[in-house]
């Protein structure tokens, strides 16, 4: 089995020790049941007190394929754990009707999180939100008679206990859950509840309360949780979700321990808008300070995003793309310097750990903005936590009788209350430029030059047998219940001779009102335009000038959903949908067509005949033209092609096209829309210092907010892949391409006065000293090597990793110095000593190494 993206480009010596140590002694009682409990200090397992950093990896958003690489790439960068959501709707797509395979396998994925050594908290939910379609819950269930989500209703109650009573009971059955040896130590029923709580009065109560005693009594033999959930019963958790967790409390913090289960260390993206960033430093800031307040238990929201395929996405308007700028990217490679900066960290923590969690800690101010959290126990045991939370201004403290500098927004880790090897402010893990490389699509027809595109076009309005014929208008998501993003209203109207517009050659406007989301307008067959909604819920309003004609004629508005809500108070009610048509410039005034007959079509032709499906394909007769179609709308295309060589993960650029959707071998890629974000409003930098919040710095504006569309390694043949592509609006299949997703540029700097770091503080070697031992490490990915060195300078370089410059303090040896120790290697180590640069060079600045290699 080929695993697409299983690797990782680092990980010190130290901590694979650690790994293979944590396997040894996980495998030792992986088998046997162990207890998992509880004090207002930790969760105790196995009759000790742990530490967990956990990691977000849903595994619908992601392939099997990928799975251990994923979990594996986690592992390396220091989490102990791993988290996932139960995504309801993906396995009872129908009532009573379940689906396990692929890639909602949950078995396997908690086994492999299993095999790796870690533990896992299951959210079972079953609401999830997650921007996921309709919070996750099966649409179906909106339409079983008087139900309403997440009250104390019957229905609702009745479908959500039979679903969570099947997966507890399929996790026992596998014997997954930690009392019966397996990973799982935490599980969570609902989630985010408490905010919407008080929309739904003495009903929503009700339901919390209901949803707590039926998680409990389901008898998994670990402890439950509720996330932002303020009245939960005392035999479950509640957890905080946040950019920062550090002044959560909970309601029993004498008896329970401080939970984190959704740190965010990044945001999710929405088809036209920008690209959310959230900085290293803040993410590393906000953890450190948790730990420092006595947390037990942390959680990245997502370590991992992936990619929301075929209609999985949840909105409206949330993109293909669940990157979420995770410490793991969308295609199953580290995010450097995000990645190595948490492992960085996480190897401090670890360090502290058995202090932090049976220490007494002591809080020490050291200024207006500073202060220390000291923990000791009573081996003498000291870990010390230095932090500064002004915004703007750096600070010297004096701690112990040495002095430290912090900067703004930072905190120091001090493992022996002596030694800072961490400051959430100085990033020294290597950096990386990673790209999506283009590659030229090899048709499997040798004969043939360039794909050839067969085309099927959709026609502009009814097609088959009517679903609905009806005065007026229905609203989409009854209509459709979700079986399609499409909904087709038809009508036509009839135009005497003697209108004065076609006398006078004065255009009649169209005016058409939606509850949204977007819809492509057409009269007489032809495109009128395809308007966009905006805001809450979705709603949009088009107008424009037409063409008509003497006679009949025929309107047909194909109205489209780009995902279902996915949260809020009463979220399953809000509608799509056209809602009213009229035209103005008829001699008797406006004519309002919404009180015409109108008649519905479900979703597309070529859809509702599974062309897009292997087994479907020959459903329609495709044609062969002399040249692709461009700019046409509501049109098919077909391809066959050879898979793209190597195996680099895959995108597909999808820049030249307008809206639609797209398949490989009959697997939903997902909704595509290369629409641009704003020319206005991103950063070039952005500011770490500070509080974090979604808009802060947004990057990327005047781009597509997606570009190219993830499509896992595992979905290729070598030969022989039918790729289709449904395109709305119109573009240009022509350049439609695929990429390869490589790490051109590996980087790093260190600066001569930063503090020993974890490896330096590890090291025996007692003759080196604190000052010169500060080293600058680089590894690239497995089975490559370090090829060249494109820059080298110490002194004072400027620029970032792809783009760094010489100062005007520079070591002319530099090159040859890394060259020396790095190349032809996969990985190595530059010390900042004598024995490799002159560091008396320059004495008045505080010098540092920028180097940027490249790896074959």
């Amino acid at each position: 089995m080929k695993i697409s993206s299983g690797t990782t480009p680092f990980g010190g010596r130290v901590l694979v020790v650690v790994v293979a140590v944590s396997v040894l002694v996980w495998s030792s009682f992986c088998s046997a049941a162990f207890n998992v409990s509880y004090d207002k200090r930790s969760l105790i397992i196995n009759g000790e007190r742990k530490l967990l950093i956990s990691a977000s990896i849903h595994y619908p958003r992601s392939v099997p394929e990928m799975w251990p690489g994923l979990i594996k790439t986690a592992k390396e960068a220091g989490i102990n754990t791993i988290e996932s959501y139960v995504f309801w709707n993906g396995h009872e797509p129908y009532p009573g009707y379940y689906y396990f395979g692929e890639r909602y396998d949950l078995v396997k994925f908690v086994k492999y999180v299993q095999d790796a050594g870690m533990y896992m908290i299951l959210r079972i939910g079953p609401f999830v939100a997650a921007e996921w379609n309709f919070g996750g819950v099966p649409v179906w269930l909106h339409y079983v008679p008087g139900t309403v989500f997440r009250t104390n209703d019957t229905p609702y109650e009745f479908h959500m206990k039979r679903f969570t009573t099947l997966i507890v009971n399929m996790m026992k059955k596998e014997k997954l859950f930690a009392s019966q040896g397996g990973p799982i130590v935490l599980s969570q029923v609902e989630n985010e509840y408490g905010g919407y709580e008080p929309a739904y009065g003495q009903g929503g109560k009700r339901y919390a309360q209901w949803a707590a005693s039926m998680a409990v009594n389901t008898s998994t033999g670990v402890p439950w949780i509720m996330c932002n959930q303020y009245d939960t019963p005392i035999d479950i958790i509640t957890t905080c979700n946040s950019f920062y967790c550090d002044n959560f409390n909970n309601l029993f913090p004498v008896a329970q321990p401080k939970i984190w289960t959704e740190n965010w260390p990044g945001w999710f993206k929405g088809f036209g808008g920008p690209e959310p960033h959230r900085p290293p430093e803040d993410i590393a800031f906000s953890v450190a300070r948790f730990f420092q307040k006595n947390g037990s238990v942390q959680n990245y929201y997502m370590f991992h995003g992936g990619t929301n395929f075929d209609r999985t996405s949840g909105g409206p308007f949330m993109a293909t793309s669940y990157d979420y700028q995770a410490p793991i990217d969308e295609y199953g490679i580290p995010r450097l310097p995000k990645w190595g900066h948490l492992k960085d960290l996480h190897e401090t923590i670890r360090l502290c750990e058995p202090i932090l969690l049976y220490g007494e800690p002591v809080n020490i101010q050291l200024g207006p903005n500073a202060e220390a959290d000291v923990f000791t126990d009573d081996s003498g045991g000291c870990c010390a936590f230095l932090s500064n939370v002004d915004n703007k201004t750096d600070t010297t403290v004096t701690f112990r009788q040495l002095s430290y500098h912090l900067p703004a927004w930072s905190v120091s880790i001090l493992p022996d209350c002596r030694t800072v090897i961490f400051n959430t402010a100085k990033i020294t893990a290597q950096s990386s430029v990673v790209e999506m490389l283009p590659q030229n699509l090899q048709p499997s027809d040798k004969n043939s030059k360039a794909l050839q595109w067969e085309v099927f076009v959709e026609k502009a309005g009814m097609w088959g047998v009517p679903d609905l014929i009806k005065f007026g208008f229905k609203d989409q998501l009854n209509t459709t219940k979700d079986t399609s993003d499409y909904l087709w209203y038809t009508t036509s109207i009839f135009v005497n001779e003697d209108e004065r517009f076609l006398r006078n050659r004065i255009q009649p406007v169209l005016f058409v009102e939606s509850k949204g989301h977007a819809g492509h307008i057409f009269v007489n067959g032809e495109l009128q335009g395809s308007p966009v909604g905006s805001g809450f819920p979705a709603a949009y309003n088009f107008s424009k000038p037409i063409d008509l004609k003497a006679g009949r004629n025929d309107i047909a508005l194909l109205s489209m959903t780009v995902g279902l809500q996915s949260a809020g108070n009463y979220y399953e009610w809000v509608g799509a949908g056209i809602t009213g048509v009229s035209i103005q410039g008829f001699n008797n005034g406006t004519v309002n067509l919404s009180d015409y007959t109108w008649t519905y079509k479900i979703g597309l032709e070529g859809e509702n005949l599974g062309i897009y499906r292997l087994d479907g394909l020959y459903n329609v007769n495709w044609f062969l033209p002399p040249e692709v179609p461009k700019n046409q709308p509501l049109t098919w295309y077909k391809a066959i092609m050879d898979a793209p060589p190597g195996d680099d993960p895959v995108g597909m650029d999808m820049l030249h096209m307008g809206k639609g959707r797209a398949w490989l071998n009959g697997q939903g890629i997902g909704r595509y829309w290369p629409i641009a974000s704003s020319l206005y409003g991103c950063v070039k930098e952005c500011d770490y210092r500070g509080t974090f919040f979604p808009n802060k710095c947004p990057m990327n504006c005047g781009e597509p907010t997606q570009r190219w569309y993830h499509i896992p390694r595992s979905w290729f043949k070598p030969t022989g892949n039918v790729l289709v592509i449904f395109e709305e609006k119109g573009g240009d299949p022509s350049k439609i391409n695929f990429g390869v997703r490589k790490t051109t540029a590996l980087c790093a700097t260190v600066s001569e006065d930063y503090p020993s770091n974890i490896q330096n503080y590890l090291r025996k070697d007692a003759s080196v000293s604190h000052k010169n031992s500060t080293t600058v490490r680089l590894k690239c990915p497995e089975n490559a090597l370090i090829s060249g060195i494109k820059f080298a300078s110490f002194g004072n370089p400027t620029g970032t990793c792809g783009a760094y410059y010489k100062g005007d303090c520079h070591d002319p040896s530099s090159i040859s110095v890394v060259e020396k120790v790095c190349l032809n290697k996969n990985d190595c180590a530059v010390e900042l000593t004598e024995k490799h640069f002159t560091m008396s060079l320059c004495p008045n600045i505080t010098k540092k190494l920028s180097v940027e290699a490249v790896c074959n």
